[in-house]
C-alpha cells in the first residue's frame, strides 16, 4: 500500500469517539495516525495497519506525482 504524509484514511472499525477517519502523520515500518475528531495518536505496525484500513479517502499527493 502506497501512503503519503497527510493522507486521510478510513478504518474498518470506528474509534471509540465515533470517528472512522484518520490522518497519516508518520510513514515507515510503522504507521502513525491521528484521529480527525479527538486528536488521539495511534502507532500501528504496517501489516496490522494494512489489515485494518478500509480505503484512502483523500491522498495528500497530487495525481501527477503519484505515478512517479
Amino acid at each position: 500500500m502506497l501512503l503519503h504524509l497527510g493522507d486521510i484514511v478510513r478504518m474498518k472499525k470506528p474509534h471509540p469517539c465515533g470517528e472512522s477517519l484518520w490522518k497519516v502523520i508518520f510513514v515507515g515500518s510503522d504507521i502513525k495516525i491521528r484521529c480527525e475528531k479527538c486528536g488521539r495518536i495511534v502507532m500501528l505496525e504496517r501489516p496490522v495497519f494494512e489489515k485494518r484500513v478500509k480505503r484512502i479517502e483523500k491522498s495528500a499527493c497530487p495525481v501527477d506525482q503519484a505515478q512517479d
